[in-house]
């Protein structure tokens, strides 16, 4: 007979000999089709019983994924141990089905087997709860955690932690950090999920007062706090604590780098985004280290949000492999930046190569949608808008529809534009009368503008963002003030006054030598300010020499 390509030595006579020998095998076992001949001698030899091979036997079988396997051995064997009792939990608590990992443990207790379980069993059952959301269950765990003397163990009240952090809300926050303030022994795996859990839950002051209080940090610590800043909108303080990472002497995983390039996109920071795709070419590349197709798609959406199109092209097209999202980033990319035929080819491409990974979503049409609305492709924006349904089976969604509105309303297509928008099957937001009210202050139709603007006004009144309101005001005002109907002016401001909204002044950013700094409209905060308003007035003059008229149509109105 034959066994894993090698025949059983002839000298292994005894059971003894014969049991170390199987397990010598299991443990250098890397396949599933020799697992199954390994099984397969088990079964021959009468082992089915011997509890420390059905461990490794089934801990194989779980971690390839082959839990259908696992229960067969599973259920041929007479009494188990706990240790066999926990490896068909623990392969439950990760299955689509963590319900049945419960009714192992019932089992487990209720049948009066000598097995009993131990810490590894009630931290895989919290565990599997914590992950799937099986909240009660997990209480019960608790109380049951409690009776029997595992409340000690620093694996159960992680995971317990964890569990109560999955809840969410201030209920789950406080329970959770109750059970972490009991804890006798923490590791940083602990300090990691009371970080995480904060994290997840939106409270980032509650995570950095965390995170300082760690007596020991790894990459999981750090990437928690820079992905959670950078998801925040703290993208600042992530790249500041990047760059204390980095001093720290911590090893930079590709997920930290994922957290960290998405911070610079937001920021524009292409000094930092450079740094990191030198980083990842000289460490990561050179060490011949697979890169994760999210890296290279945050080196793409970086590089095109700094403006860097062609940096972006150059490692889209260096990919060997790509997921919807680098075709998505790559098209959004383009059209952001005004390349919008360079946009549709690559889209044009995409649906070429008849695979689920070129198969685009409604992200990818919202892309498209977009390049040709800023360069006025309407023929093809009606035609993509078309076939999202007949061709793709995507049912547009309200952001679709807006970026249709925007485009026939920029082309001066304004009465389709507004047939579009009473067919729509929702109903319409700010965002979509915004887009055609936009079109009503490009073409000056202020008969259309008023329409539009009652429906704006029931949909901003009260509006959460104020900011938002005042600015499709000011825009319906000037459209007014094109029109001389000063009498509508006033009453717009006067709406604006009432509401307590105010247009927020204009910013903008550049980086010089690696510092961002910030400009406001009329600021004299900056310590250069008299310098750079003395080169503004140098170059207003030297634009009126060359004979540029100045545009003040579109000057916003001010209120006080």
């Amino acid at each position: 007979m034959m066994l894993v390509e090698q025949a059983i030595p002839a000298n292994l006579t005894g059971s003894r000999a014969l049991q170390q020998y199987i397990f010598s095998i299991l443990q250098t076992c890397n396949t599933i089709k020799k697992l199954k001949q390994i099984h397969t001698q088990i079964v021959i030899n009468g082992f089915s019983n011997k509890n420390y091979l059905i461990v490794k036997l089934l801990s194989f079988y779980i971690t390839s994924g082959n839990l259908l396997h696992a229960h067969k051995v599973f259920d041929r064997v007479e009494n188990p141990s706990t240790s066999v009792w926990n490896q068909m939990v623990r392969g439950h608590s990760q299955s689509e089905a963590p319900q049945k990992m419960i009714e192992l443990y019932n089992r487990m207790v209720e049948d009066g087997a000598e097995a009993e379980p131990n810490g590894f069993t009630y931290s895989f059952v919290i565990g599997g709860c914590a992950r799937s959301r099986l909240l009660r269950e997990g209480e019960q765990m608790h109380g049951r955690v409690v009776a029997n003397g595992y409340y000690t163990n620093v694996f159960v009240q992680t995971n317990l932690v964890n569990l109560y952090m999955a809840g969410g809300g201030d209920d789950g926050v406080k329970k959770a950090r109750r059970v972490f303030d009991e804890m006798i022994d923490r590791n940083v795996v602990s300090w990691n999920s009371l970080l995480a859990g904060y994290v997840k839950c939106g409270d980032l002051d509650g995570a950095r007062r965390v995170f300082d209080e760690m007596p020991e940090r790894n990459v999981v610590s750090w990437t928690a706090m820079i992905a959670g800043c950078a998801q925040n909108g703290r993208c600042k303080q992530a790249l500041n604590l990047f760059h204390e990472m980095r001093r720290a002497s911590i090893e930079l995983d590709q997920v930290v780098l994922v957290a960290a390039l998405s911070a610079c996109a937001e920021l524009g920071d292409l000094k930092v985004g450079k740094w990191i795709h030198s980083y990842i070419e000289e460490k990561l590349n050179a060490g011949n280290q697979p890169l994760f197709v999210s890296l290279n798609n945050s080196l793409i959406h970086m590089y095109s949000s700094c403006g860097v199109i062609d940096k972006a092209y150059e490692v889209f097209m260096g990919m060997q492999q790509r997921s919807i999202v680098s075709w998505t980033s790559m098209i959004t990319g383009f059209a952001k930046q005004g390349y919008a035929e360079e946009a549709l080819e690559v889209f044009q491409w995409m649906q070429c190569l008849g695979t689920d990974d070129g198969r685009p979503d409604g992200i990818t049409f919202l892309g498209v949608l977009c390049a040709c609305s800023h360069a006025g492709f309407v023929y093809q924006g009606r035609q993509l808008f078309d076939c999202m349904n007949q061709n793709w089976g995507i049912v547009p969604r309200i952001e679709h529809y807006g970026c249709m509105v925007d485009l026939l309303s920029r082309a001066g297509f304004l009465d389709e534009a507004h047939r579009l928008v009473k067919s729509m099957p929702m109903r319409p937001n700010h965002a979509v009368w915004g887009a055609l009210l936009g079109g009503c202050r490009i073409h000056k139709n202020d008969e259309l503008a008023s329409y539009v603007a009652q429906k704006l006004i029931l949909e901003l009144d009260p509006d959460p963002y104020p900011d938002r309101a005042a600015g499709y005001l000011v825009l319906l005002s000037n459209v007014y003030a094109t029109a001389k109907r000063w009498q509508d002016v006033a009453l717009v401001r006067e709406k604006m006054v009432k509401m307590g909204v105010r247009k927020p002044a204009g910013r903008s950013w550049v980086q010089i030598n690696g510092v961002v700094h910030d400009f406001v409209v009329g600021d004299w905060t900056h310590k250069h300010a008299s310098s750079i308003y003395e080169m503004l007035s140098k170059i207003t003059r030297h634009a009126k020499l060359e004979g540029y008229k100045l545009d003040i149509s579109e000057v916003l109105l001010d209120v006080e």
